[in-house]
């Protein structure tokens, strides 16, 4: 997956879960940045990225991601194909 594929992908996931459709994520955004984005939200968003990408994320990882960029860098290097 490309960046872009990913970026799309986790749009629409978050987008769904705050009820935003029209939600565009960039690599900078952070949560503060996005109304509704709560840590409810954030673990919610979590769970339904590695379920629907088939990935999986360490605890201290789920904690460090600063940006949705981190969270990209983290999908590609877990699905480098």
């Amino acid at each position: 997956m490309s960046d872009e594929e990913v970026l799309a992908a986790l749009s629409r996931i978050l987008g769904e879960l705050i009820g935003d459709e029209s939600l565009q994520l960039t690599m900078s955004t952070r949560r503060d940045e996005v109304n509704g984005w709560d840590s409810f939200t954030y673990i919610n968003f979590i769970v339904a990225l590695e379920q629907e990408l088939g990935v999986k994320f360490g605890v201290a990882e789920i904690e460090s991601f600063e940006n949705v960029g981190a969270i990209v860098s983290r999908i590609r290097q877990l699905k480098p194909n």
